[in-house]
């Protein structure tokens, strides 16, 4: 079985139904695989759809049903931290969020689902 995290950047394009988004969809309903949102990431996708005047109801059940909601313990939290601290030495776009999402992936010993350019050139990211 495979595990990977999406982030909010793999979870929009698969709402919007581009081609990048079919890829994702291709792992979410791959049944080897298991599926993983970080609980900010969440947040951020809920965001874009309500700004974008989408279903956030429809959106959030579709988040719920096909992934499960991941939350931050204590120790991912300073692993998030520091994560942060060093891709945004390089890389100042890197958001803290981005990090969870790396700290998340790496403890369920998973990969990171993206198209972000700001996770270009990282380990356990599957770029798309």
């Amino acid at each position: 079985m495979s595990r990977y995290v999406l982030d909010s950047w793999a979870w929009v394009e698969y709402f919007e139904g581009s081609p990048k988004g079919e890829r994702v969809k291709a792992i979410i309903f791959d049944s080897r695989n298991e599926i993983f949102t970080h609980s900010v990431s969440a947040a951020e996708i809920i965001s874009k759809a309500k700004r974008n005047g989408m279903d956030t109801d429809a959106i959030w059940i579709a988040i719920i049903n096909n992934s499960k909601i991941v939350e931050t313990n204590a120790d991912e939290s300073k692993n998030a931290g520091i994560t942060h601290a060093i891709i945004k030495s390089k890389n100042r776009n890197f958001s803290l969020a981005d990090a969870f999402v790396l700290a998340t992936a790496r403890r369920l010993k998973a990969k990171a689902v993206t198209g972000d350019i700001d996770f270009k050139n990282i380990d356990d990211v599957i770029m798309l």
